[in-house]
């Protein structure tokens, strides 16, 4: 049995009808930018997530840079962001003129461990960036306090983390702002790249609005200089054609992984927690194993598909050297690197497919 980490293909073929005739409306108006369609997105989404504002954005990483700006965070600042993520996080940090510093990972849930985030604290900090990793939400309720205590934004990377809960609060919900990738693989994703920031601070809402677009609400009004990173036409009308299936895909990931919960019981594997009162919506599914790399292997010569994510931690980058970090400054991150494995998971799963992962890593 072949089985891929992600299937796309499956999940078009099931709304193959829907897909097909959203993208020839748009090809029929031949309206790429802009719009009726894209507005319709943002405000369907907004709803769904239950927030005044959904700016759509090119990409996950414009998001997060573009709130930011609109921020007002850049050179001289600090912006607190955790160790393990996709490099976007950190990156947008950097490209403001503010500085990443990062915080080691909670050992449970892989997130930002919410007890060492005070000490990193100093007069330069302007704002967190939790995020609430392979659909495990960060622990929100204490970094929106710890915000509070210093008088930090509190920014929510919600890229792995459609409808996730936490108390039935929703991902992206808590802080000032939420940005939202919908690349191809993400629960909710385009057949491109897209994002999306989300709020229901007005005044931000509008500049963000306004960054993204040459600084413009009206077509040669600029009252600022911005940058071009817009949700195109044919990626909103996709994703407003998939909006109506993410309740259920969502569920579905949970089964799955509830299914994988019961099936996988080798003890040398440690599988995936989730918090109490939260809704983990299960983006990826990964595990830990000491022989990370062998297991690895073997599935793959059973004809399981799987992925890292992360295979280095943020402060172990090249990228990062000029902070002068050692992985033991981030001891459980800079170990977990080396053990962590993401197993297939998507909606279109079967239950066959499950179990016979589930068996070959017993096997193992």
């Amino acid at each position: 049995m072949n089985i891929p980490f992600v299937d796309l293909q499956r999940q078009y073929q099931n709304i193959k009808s829907e897909i097909d005739l959203a993208i020839k409306n748009v090809l029929d108006t031949s309206h790429y930018i802009g719009g009726p369609i894209v507005t319709n997105f943002e405000n369907d989404f907004a709803k769904l997530i239950g927030v005044k504002h959904c700016i759509g954005v090119a990409n996950g990483t414009d998001a997060i840079y573009i709130v930011l700006k609109s921020l007002g965070i850049g050179e001289g600042d600090e912006v607190i962001t955790v160790a393990n993520s996709w490099i976007s996080t950190s990156e947008t940090i950097s490209q403001t003129g503010a500085k990443p510093v990062f915080v080691d990972i909670n050992p449970e849930t892989y997130t930002i461990d919410v007890d060492k985030i005070e000490e990193k604290i100093t007069k330069k900090t302007k704002a967190i960036i939790p995020v609430h990793l392979y659909g495990q939400m960060a622990e929100i309720t204490v970094i929106k306090t710890i915000c509070q205590r210093y008088n930090l934004f509190l920014i929510e990377d919600c890229a792995q983390s459609h409808l996730s809960e936490e108390n039935g609060v929703l991902a992206g919900t808590t802080g000032i702002a939420g940005t939202f990738s919908f690349y191809p693989g993400k629960n909710l994703g385009a057949y491109g790249d897209a994002g999306a920031v989300i709020t229901n601070n007005d005044d931000l809402a509008s500049k963000m609005r306004m960054y993204a677009n040459h600084g413009a609400l009206v077509k040669h009004k600029h009252q600022m200089e911005g940058i071009n990173s817009r949700l195109d036409t044919i990626q909103a009308v996709i994703l407003h054609a998939k909006l109506p299936h993410l309740k259920n895909w969502t569920q579905k990931r949970i089964d799955n992984a509830n299914q994988y919960n019961q099936l996988i019981t080798n003890t040398d594997i440690t599988k995936p927690k989730t918090r109490s009162l939260t809704k983990h919506t299960f983006h990826l599914y990964v595990i830990r194993h000491k022989k990370r790399d062998a297991l690895q292997q073997f599935l793959q010569s059973k004809g399981i598909q799987t992925a890292i994510h992360y295979p280095t931690a943020l402060p172990n980058l090249p990228a990062y050297q000029y902070l002068n970090h050692q992985p033991s400054d981030f001891p459980i991150a800079s170990s977990f690197q080396n053990e962590i494995l993401s197993l297939p998971m998507f909606p279109e799963l079967t239950n066959d497919e499950i179990e016979y992962v589930s068996q070959i890593l017993n096997q193992f």
